[in-house]
């Protein structure tokens, strides 16, 4: 067999240490699990790192740790061979959901695709909006106010009295209805790009007037936009700067905002889940799996060197609002981009099972929306998961979204603990609050796009 540090430094881990040498080791997944002493199949711990295969492998800081086979995007192929083994092995599966856990969710945010009418979270400004928009912005421009100051646009001085009912009525439906709306009909050609920003944090401060800070460098605003035809040599950026598709996931805020300044030429699709339709299939039909999922043991790469890593749940209590899931794959699995970091302990079979079976629930229970120039979405973080198709620019029009992360403190979902510290550091007074900036215009440092220590969860 070759040296151990080859499976070692593998991006896929034991999947080659098991798979791929069959004259040495059982080439099936099923007799792989049944025969590793290293993995754990119990529901409630993360991989152990004893036994007689991980005995063979060089555990310092410089090593990547084996573990599942699981993939950034997820491979259904994968996941299914996973759980046929899984389920022919003698592990215990609880029959119920945890206490305190619901059976079933019944409540506006627990939908399917097929639910879902344009009409029913569509909301189409007229005529007589767009100008009083127009109006609200010349209205704030008189007013002297510092240009780079930005949080000083709210209703206050953004005045919308023909919209601001129609807009209350978004929040509504953002926090106890189905958990997205989009506001259509804006223009972004017709304004400056600083008058784009204002326009959007004006209307959004009728449905959630908090914002966050996005990342360590303290942005208050992300542009969204595939920068490798300007930026050389950076085929490991990350995904708000590639084109590539992202899989089902959440970011690190209550209200997610999006603002489409340009539509790819091809592809780009926005899907959205419910989480409590998600839950609840997955509580019909696996209640083990929701106890996995609500364990505080699944491991956050952090991406930094020396390795470091924090643990917390996938899948929180939010009071009486109900269960719901925060958290991104790629601190979890790694990615082609931001490959697990040397040093981190992997997750277990029975965890790979879990988040790729979110994965794939989500996805049968989806609705996809293809978003226009002009376009705000505005998506419940907590009550949906999103996703999006890759997509194609053309040098004459380049997808590019503005993304703020915000909150309504009078209608906000309660924060469980498990959350409080990460929510702290996007919207309460923390060292990132402190350097807050406001970039108007798109475009990152090198440096940035390429950063993987910044995550969305």
């Amino acid at each position: 067999m070759p040296p151990a540090t080859t499976f070692a430094s593998s991006p896929t881990g034991l999947h080659n240490l098991f798979l791929t040498h069959e004259h040495t080791v059982p080439s099936s997944y099923e007799a792989r699990l049944r025969a590793d002493a290293a993995v754990p199949l119990s529901l409630d711990s993360t991989l152990s790192t004893d036994g007689p295969f991980y005995d063979k492998i060089d555990r310092d800081e410089d090593t990547v740790w084996p573990g599942p086979d699981i993939q950034w995007m997820p491979s259904h192929e994968t996941y299914v061979a996973r759980a046929k083994a899984l389920a022919k092995l003698a592990i215990h599966r609880p029959t119920r959901v945890p206490a305190g856990f619901p059976d079933v969710v019944i409540e506006p945010w627990a939908w399917t695709g097929n639910d879902t009418r344009e009409e029913d979270y569509v909301l189409r400004l007229s005529d007589a909006e767009v100008t009083e928009v127009d109006a609200a912005l010349a209205h704030y421009k008189t007013l002297g106010l510092p240009s780079t100051e930005l949080d000083t646009v709210q209703p206050s001085t953004f005045p919308l009295p023909l919209l601001e009912p129609r807009l209350r009525d978004v929040a509504g439906q953002v926090h106890e209805g189905l958990g997205f709306q989009i506001i259509r009909g804006l223009e972004p050609r017709r304004y400056t790009a600083w008058e784009n920003i204002v326009i959007y944090l004006g209307i959004t401060s009728y449905v959630a007037d908090k914002r966050a800070v996005q990342d360590s460098s303290g942005n208050m605003l992300i542009h969204i936009k595939d920068l490798g035809y300007k930026i050389a040599n950076s085929d490991m950026r990350q995904s708000p700067y590639a084109s590539n598709a992202q899989p089902f996931h959440n970011d690190v805020c209550d209200v997610l905002a999006m603002y489409v300044q340009e539509e790819a030429a091809e592809g780009g699709e926005s899907h959205l889940a419910s989480s409590a339709k998600v839950y609840n299939e997955i509580a019909a039909n696996r209640p083990d799996a929701i106890h996995t999922l609500s364990q505080p043991n699944w491991i956050f790469d952090k991406h930094r060197v020396p390795a470091f890593y924090n643990t917390r749940a996938l899948l929180f209590n939010f009071g009486a609002r109900g269960p719901a899931f925060c958290f991104s794959r790629r601190p979890i699995t790694g990615s082609p981009t931001s490959p697990r970091s040397p040093g981190v302990p992997p997750m277990s079979e029975v965890q790979a099972e879990a988040i790729d079976m979110v994965h794939f629930t989500a996805w049968k229970n989806k609705v996809t929306i293809k978003l226009r120039r002009g376009d705000i979405q505005l998506i419940n973080n907590l009550a949906c998961q999103h996703a999006r198709e890759n997509f194609v620019d053309k040098p004459l029009q380049r997808r590019q979204i503005i993304r703020l992360w915000l909150r309504n403190e009078d209608m906000a979902w309660e924060t469980p603990e498990g959350l409080k510290k990460t929510w702290f550091e996007k919207y309460g007074d923390s060292e990132r609050r402190k350097i807050a900036t406001w970039n108007i215009l798109p475009g990152a440092l090198r440096e940035r796009v390429l950063f993987r220590s910044d995550s969305c969860s």
